[in-house]
């Protein structure tokens, strides 16, 4: 059994995508980071950069007793190496893979992740990061497109590096983005959005939102946090 410590984001939906994709029985801990359950000292043992996802595996390969690992694309790799699948075993086929996990977690979610911040939740609109920020997120649209011209998935056959990539284009929209502009990437996202196990796993703990607006408690939780 998996703990999965979780909120419904882009980057907690790559794991639940994840390990529903792999068929691994997993226990959903909530973590409101609306209500800053992110800063429990249980938690920062686990995930000492306050953020979510993380996860606890009772049953380690290896049989080591309880292994946590933080970071989503870390426990993306962790759980592809476990079940030797969506990573491919060759040296060249998994570095591919991996600079595609680098190229999400390093990239496509930091740069898009401002652009919620400054195009949504930001009480001052400021032009100059709004518009920073989305020419940045079509510009890798765009390298995305760009990859997805001649392959069925980023790196040919479905791998973590979709699972990393998919969620953070499902707020599009919000990203002031058109997928029509993007034909190679919305044909790709089409059909990830197909799978089940991407409907499953999109779906976890989605009443969990309700339980936290963004309200006062909420932006000081989440934003302008400084060193504790």
């Amino acid at each position: 059994m998996i703990d999965l410590y979780y909120w419904p984001t882009p980057n907690g939906w790559k794991i639940s995508i994840a390990l529903e994709e792999l068929g691994l029985e997993y226990n959903v801990k909530p973590v409101n980071i609306g209500r800053g359950e992110q800063f429990a000292p249980d938690f920062l043992a686990i995930s000492p950069n306050n953020k979510i996802p993380a996860i606890v595996d009772h049953q380690p390969t290896g049989g080591d007793g309880p292994l946590a690992v933080f970071e989503s694309g870390a426990i993306l790799l962790y759980l592809a190496e476990k079940t030797a699948r969506l990573l491919p075993a060759d040296v060249s086929g998994r570095f591919e893979v991996l600079e595609w996990l680098f190229w999400q977690v390093g990239g496509l979610g930091p740069m898009l992740g401002q652009n919620h911040h400054f195009r949504i939740y930001s009480p001052q609109k400021i032009p100059y990061a709004i518009d920073r920020y989305t020419d940045e997120t079509h510009r890798l649209y765009a390298v995305l497109d760009s990859r997805l011209e001649s392959r069925e998935y980023i790196c040919g056959a479905y791998s973590i590096a979709d699972i990393a990539s998919w969620p953070w284009i499902v707020p599009h929209e919000r990203q002031g983005m058109s997928l029509a502009e993007f034909p190679n990437l919305e044909r790709w996202f089409a059909a990830v959005a197909e799978r089940p196990a991407v409907q499953r796993g999109l779906v976890v703990g989605e009443q969990l939102r309700q339980t936290s607006p963004l309200d006062e408690e909420a932006r000081k939780h989440l934003f302008g946090q400084r060193g504790r």
